[in-house]
Parts: C-alpha cells; structure tokens; sequence
C-alpha cells in the first residue's frame, strides 16, 4: 500500500511579461491526481496581482544571461513582504486562501489515513483466528514449561471442536465468545470423550482463550478489547482429600503384601509427596533440622 502524501500549499508570484507586475498563484505540491502515475504540482491563479514586492536581495531565486531575480521576503508567518498597504491586504487575502486549500488537503489526508487503517483492519478481519493461536504460543511460549505449553495447545483443540479449523477474526464477537465458554463448561474430554472437563479446567482454557484475544487485540486485529467485555469462568475451591490420624493408624495395622507400597503410602499421607515425587526421591534431598527431616523438591525450590 502507498504511504499517503503530505501536501503543502503556498503563495507565489509570477513576473508579468509587460508591465513590472507580479501575479499570485496557489502552488500545491506534491499531489496525486486519479489516472496520474506521477505527482503533480497544481498552480491556482487567484486574479490578484502586486506591484511592490519587497525583495531579498541575498536570495537569488533564478539567474540568466540577461537578469536576476530574487526571491520575495516573507514576514515570521510566511506571507509575502510588500511595501504598500493595498499589496499588504492583497498579500493576507493570498494567504487566506492558501490556509483553505492547506484545510482541504489535510482533510483529504485524514480522511486517506482512515480509509487506510479500515482497509488494513478487514485484510486482517478475514484472517484466521486459529492460525494466528497455533502461532502465538510457539511465539509467546516455546521457552515456558511443558505443562503451559499443554494447555495452550489444549484450548486450541477445543476451540477447533467448537467452531472449526477456519474462525475468522470477523466472526469472533462477545456473543461468540460467550458460545464457546457455555461449550466448554459442557466439553467432554479423554479417549472416549465420556467424561466431561472440570469447571477449573474450563477455566483455564478459556483464560488462555482470552489471553489470546488479548493479545490479538493489542496486534491489532479487533478494533475493540473483546477479551475485557467478557467474564472468566470462576474458579471453584479443590476439595484436598486427606486422612484422619486415627485412620493413619488404621493404615499402620493394616496387612499390605507389598510392604515397599504400604511404606510409600504412608509417606505420601504424612509428606503430601505425590507419587511421581517419592519414586524420584534420593537421600541428597533429604536433610535434619532441629530433629526435624526436610524435603527439598529441586523442581521448585521448595522446602517440605
């Protein structure tokens, strides 16, 4: 697409061939004309002319054979310098008139950027959302862990089981979007797809979901922040199982033919360690405090 062009208009004389007279014209430049390659350069005559042009003698303005000419001063506002009063009123009515036609190219202008922008705005209207998902988590995740890597991925296959593998951005709207929160409360999951997600896991994806309209946005595909009209799916309280000690000490008595299982059972009731943990567990993560025993997981730093 052609950068727009910055249009200037100003005040010049033309030297009569006859008389020692100077004619005032409106000379606007550079201006792109339809039909024309090129920029033109457009001379409006205003039927007034001047006879004391007060000129600037250390300025040559065209020099031949025969004569120099010089160009005419102008005050701290740009209008031509003239010596008596009717040329002065002369000279700010040309001016008057230069800063109507500077008016109406700058609008032109406007009006050109805007139509730019709605131009550039329904190329990427028509593009497709999904895509533009897959590809920002290899852009915005692909040094982050695996586990968020997942859920990106994750809502993106949901998504595509919502509304296709081609979601225009034109088609995306509060009302879509509040369409695929409602699917994804009663989304099915797993191999057989018989079990259907968790609310916190809806949650999840659809906050990735949002992220990513967030960020659309900022990349300029929506003209309007979607992703702030629109709720999360609140997250409900996890219910933690635990052990009572009196059914700890039921545990303890009771008969377990893998000793080694009954053993790591009880470790992960006491410790809150989950299974995975234990098996990866060596003595160097294991230290004694003040007659106490600490656990230090490496992933996370974190002592237990």
């Amino acid at each position: 697409m052609k950068e727009l062009l910055k249009t200037k208009v100003t005040v010049r004389l033309r030297k009569s061939e006859f008389r020692k007279e100077w004619f005032i014209y409106l000379e606007s430049y550079p201006v792109m004309i339809p039909g024309k390659d090129k920029v033109q350069r457009i001379r409006e005559y205003l039927n007034r002319s001047v006879t004391t042009v007060d000129f600037d003698k250390k300025r040559p303005a065209r020099t031949t054979q025969e004569s120099v000419s010089y160009k005419p001063k102008r005050d701290d506002n740009g209008i031509i310098v003239c010596k008596s009063e009717n040329d002065r009123e002369t000279m700010f009515y040309a001016d008057s008139m230069r800063k109507l036609r500077q008016r109406e190219y700058d609008n032109i202008e406007l009006y050109s950027e805007l139509d730019k922008i709605q131009v550039e705005q329904k190329e990427k209207s028509q593009e497709n959302f999904v895509g533009y998902f897959d590809r920002l988590v290899n852009k915005r995740h692909k040094n982050n862990s695996e586990s968020i890597q997942v859920n990106w991925y994750r809502s993106i296959e949901f998504l595509k089981d919502f509304g296709g593998e081609k979601i225009m951005f034109s088609q995306i709207n509060t009302k879509f979007c509040e369409h695929f929160k409602s699917y994804l409360l009663t989304a099915k999951s797993g191999s057989n797809k018989q079990e259907i997600i968790s609310q916190n896991t809806a949650s999840t994806y659809f906050s990735v979901f949002k992220a990513a309209l967030k960020q659309a946005f900022i990349d300029g595909y929506f003209t309007t922040d979607i992703s702030a009209k629109i709720k999360a799916i609140p997250h409900e309280e996890s219910r933690r199982e635990y052990l009572t000690l009196n059914e700890l000490n039921t545990l303890v008595e009771t008969p377990c033919e893998l000793e080694v299982l009954k053993r790591a059972a009880l470790f992960s009731a006491l410790t809150g360690l989950r299974h995975s943990d234990i098996q990866k567990l060596t003595w160097n993560e294991i230290s004694i405090e003040n007659d106490q025993a600490k656990i230090i997981l490496l992933k996370k730093r974190q002592k237990v």
